[in-house]
């Protein structure tokens, strides 16, 4: 009976290092306003003035080329604070009292690579999962790990990265990458 015991403690133990600690979650924070970045197009509306009112894309330095002022940095602002920084740019000397409104024109891409059909670089669409990426590059080659994903996101000024399941949702900008399984 003892030795029966023991057995047991070391079965257990031996097991125990089996098991595995990969987080099933993504483990950067992913709530809050979105923040706008590089390739992201935003509309501008002027109020009171129709030539200034369009669309114009964020450019590599994080910055929109704004009529009058010049270039006005928007990169890691949201919509809001954007708005807020081109009306008092134009308050600057342009108009009286400028009321600006800016909103999401079309969102930067996503990157997909790996083990899908077609890897490249895919135009975002609003509540986008990994799952929805996967289909919107052609599917899973033979030999994909269908059950999990690795995603790269930029958060700050570094890259970070997370295996998550495929019902994960992704941002403008991030990197999923789809591995080969191991049979």
């Amino acid at each position: 009976m003892r030795w029966l015991s023991v057995f047991v403690i070391a079965l257990s133990l031996s097991l125990a290092g089996c098991a595995t600690t990969r987080p099933s979650v993504y483990l950067v924070e992913t709530n809050g306003p979105y923040q706008l970045d590089t390739g992201d197009v935003v509309r501008v509306t002027v109020y009171g003035d129709a030539e200034l009112s369009r669309s114009y894309k964020i450019d590599d330095n994080g910055a929109i080329a704004f009529p009058l002022v010049g270039s006005v940095k928007v990169r890691g602002g949201t919509t809001e604070q954007a708005a807020g920084r081109l009306a008092t740019a134009l308050a600057n000397g342009y108009m009286r009292n400028p009321d600006v409104a800016v909103e999401i024109d079309q969102y930067r891409p996503f990157f997909i690579q790996g083990e899908v059909r077609t890897a490249g670089q895919f135009p975002y669409a609003y509540g986008m999962s990994v799952r929805a990426a996967i289909s919107t590059a052609g599917g899973f080659t033979d030999t994909a790990d269908r059950g999990r994903a690795i995603v790269y996101r930029r958060q700050g000024n570094e890259m970070v990265k997370g295996t998550v399941d495929l019902d994960f949702l992704i941002h403008p900008g991030d990197t999923v990458v789809i591995q080969e399984r191991w049979f």
